[in-house]
């Protein structure tokens, strides 16, 4: 097991095939300093080093409060701070994961207060003679508030800001949640920026800070990643033994509550379509602790005609998209749902409700179809619109691998992020001279 300077644990073999640093990530994690080795790595230190003589380098603590990268549960939140993380590494910042700390339900448990107060006094010592440029937290919320970058960032002198901030006053109506909604709130008034990908979120931030102090930035990933494979297609195709049926992919985490409902949906859409005649073969991909359960659910349903295949490391998501005709997933609940970014990136027109998450990333009649939550019905006829037209498939595949890399190129999208931080440092850094 390797542990870098930072104090830091990688243990990317102990990773889950849903969220796997890279090879960049794991560089940086195991060492503070750069192997110079090779023409790769002297341009490499020739570009930090213009970063630093421009005046573009910037010194960042970054903090996950809810799950720290590496973290064994995978989720789109936790790949999109990994991404963050690693593009603002490869932007040539000293980016540091300063605390492993997860303050996820932490007030529930009183005497680990002690943690934070001692992670508190060993970031702001550490930090001490070698002060950072600007604190980063990624994603504070009333589960799991940020405790350490409004304190560290003050008493450091730095400016503080949140990626993913998010504000819901229901919280403040539980007496469960009311703790956690204090000190979500406390932090997110003390941020200099929060950031959001999230349009409803921007909503209800901007209810609570200076429209200045809050910026919207769409959801994103890196769409080389998912791109449609016309060889995997056939291949899958063979392999699922698909005889003229349409294949409907579906995947998420097996999870009781919202997600089970959600597959369980996809089950029940596509057993009314074959009772109408329809021939299909629903492809699932995902694990968890109801698998068996919707197992059980699928093959009563379904017979033959559903394929469980298990949870499928990301990086080989693009192949099973690619064997797809309709991804469909209604997204219950879901801030988002990383699912219909990739999928559509790779080429699958997508199906969905329109109530949460999923209209942040499907544009409705173009790239896919969006339904309300109180028609269900209508669910299952936008599949069955899919299913019906194999031109409508084709234009909405090059629709949504057109609008996923206009709209949500995370590189692009960080770039504002970036632009921020570094106006934000340079605006601290004037305040503070005059």
């Amino acid at each position: 097991m390797t542990v870098n300077q930072r104090g830091i644990t990688p243990a990317t073999d102990k990773l889950p095939d849903g969220c796997q640093l890279s090879s960049a990530t794991t560089s940086h994690l195991e060492t503070d300093t750069v192997n110079y080795g090779g023409w790769k790595s002297f341009f490499s230190m020739a570009q930090r080093y213009y970063c630093i003589l421009s005046g573009s380098y910037m010194k960042i603590p970054y903090y996950m409060p809810f799950k720290p990268l590496g973290h064994i549960n995978p989720s789109g939140d936790l790949i999109t701070g990994m991404e963050l993380y690693e593009f603002l590494a490869a932007q040539q910042h000293d980016i540091d994961l300063v605390s492993r700390l997860r303050s996820r339900w932490l007030y529930r448990r009183p005497w680990k207060l002690l943690n934070v107060a001692l992670e508190r006094k060993r970031i702001v010592k550490r930090f001490k003679s070698q002060k950072p440029d600007i604190w980063l937290s990624y994603h504070s919320y009333y589960k799991a508030p940020d405790l350490l970058g409004p304190y560290c960032s003050k008493k450091l002198g730095i400016p503080y800001t949140i990626f993913q901030g998010i504000y819901s006053t229901k919280r403040k109506r539980n007496p469960v949640t009311y703790p956690g909604f204090l000190m979500n709130r406390q932090a997110l008034l003390k941020a200099d920026l929060v950031f959001t990908n999230k349009r409803n979120d921007e909503l209800n931030l901007k209810r609570l800070l200076p429209q200045d102090r809050v910026q919207y930035i769409a959801p994103g990933l890196k769409p080389e990643q998912f791109v449609f494979d016309l060889v995997s297609r056939k291949a899958l195709r063979e392999k699922w033994a698909t005889a003229g049926r349409r294949v409907v992919m579906t995947t998420a985490m097996f999870r009781p509550g919202v997600k089970t409902i959600g597959v369980k949906k996809v089950i029940d859409s596509c057993a009314e379509l074959m009772a109408s005649g329809y021939k299909i073969l629903l492809v699932v991909i995902g694990d968890g602790i109801n698998r068996s359960v919707l197992e059980q659910e699928g093959n009563k349903k379904l017979g033959n005609n559903i394929l469980f295949v298990g949870k499928v490391p990301r990086a080989e998501l693009y192949r099973y998209y690619s064997g797809a005709d309709v991804f469909a997933f209604p997204g219950i609940q879901e801030s988002l749902g990383m699912v219909y970014l990739e999928a559509q990136s790779s080429g699958l027109p997508a199906v969905a409700f329109h109530n949460w998450g999923a209209k942040e990333a499907i544009v409705h009649e173009t790239t896919g179809f969006l339904s309300d939550a109180s028609e269900p019905d209508q669910f299952v006829r936008d599949i069955a619109r899919l299913l019906d037209n194999r031109q409508l498939r084709i234009d909405m595949r090059e629709a949504a691998k057109n609008h996923i890399r206009q709209h949500h190129d995370s590189k692009r999208n960080f770039q504002e992020v970036n632009k921020s931080l570094e106006r934000l440092r340079l605006a601290h850094t004037g305040a503070v001279t005059e």
